[in-house]
């Protein structure tokens, strides 16, 4: 660490801050004396304070520095980094801001994985695990094989498939209904996504950050129970048609 210390305004030394040279203050971050610059160059670091021809960075751009090591490794962009840090740096909380995007990418789903041998994988269903099978269901990324370990993505489904085949439905219709299903969800997720991005988390520069992420918090279950209810309403409707024309097929038989 340096010796150098900031001075008062009359020129006299105040010994109560610490002060850094660029590789002084590359060294206590971590990173690279280029790194440094770059983030100076792309707005992210304020400029050092200047005594002559030295540039002297205090322990503000220490904290700095480890907040953006941490924003990287949480996955967020530099450019991204920078928009928060802008903020923050007019007088917004950037805790605040963080509990945005904790609301927005925190996984929708909470699926337990379950991993099983490939013998027991086989048991599950009988005459219909062959190598097709599964290597269709792994390129679906229902399954990821490892050695003599499958491991599924979700307990919960592997069940109900299993159920599916155990009444008579071939293990390949129902990968066959799974890769048309998840389209469908895909092209309903991105709908939900959209709606969201469009109308609420676009308006985050226009509301309370806290009352925000409460909304977004909300619309988590919201959007879950919509979709479970609107296929539960169509299952109605298509079990309702088979049956009305059931009586008809039992008459031409």
């Amino acid at each position: 660490m340096s010796d150098v210390v900031a001075e008062k305004q009359d020129g006299t030394p105040d010994d109560g801050i610490r002060e850094y040279r660029i590789g002084e203050l590359a060294k206590a971050a971590g990173v690279p004396a280029r790194t440094l610059r770059y983030y100076q160059e792309r707005k992210l670091l304020p400029p050092p304070r200047r005594s002559g021809r030295v540039g002297l960075y205090s322990d503000d751009h220490l904290a700095r520095l480890r907040m953006i090591g941490n924003l990287l490794e949480r996955g967020h962009t530099l450019e991204g980094i920078r928009e928060l840090l802008a903020a923050w740096d007019q007088g917004r909380d950037i805790g605040a801001v963080l509990g945005i995007e904790k609301a927005v990418t925190t996984p929708w789903s909470h699926e337990v994985p379950v991993t099983i041998s490939l013998d027991e994988l086989a048991a599950l269903f009988p005459g219909e695990g062959d190598a097709g099978a599964l290597n269709r269901a792994a390129a679906l990324g229902l399954i990821e094989v490892d050695g003599d370990r499958v491991t599924h993505w979700s307990r919960r489904q592997l069940d109900a498939t299993a159920t599916l085949v155990r009444a008579g439905v071939p293990l390949d219709a129902v990968l066959t209904v799974g890769r048309e299903l998840q389209r469908s969800m895909d092209d309903l997720a991105a709908m939900f996504v959209r709606l969201i991005a469009t109308h609420v988390v676009g308006r985050i520069g226009d509301q309370d950050l806290g009352e925000l992420t409460e909304i977004l918090a909300r619309l988590r279950p919201g959007a879950q129970v919509t979709v479970e209810a609107g296929f539960a309403r169509a299952m109605d409707r298509q079990v309702r048609a088979v049956i009305d024309e059931f009586p008809g097929r039992l008459a031409t038989s």
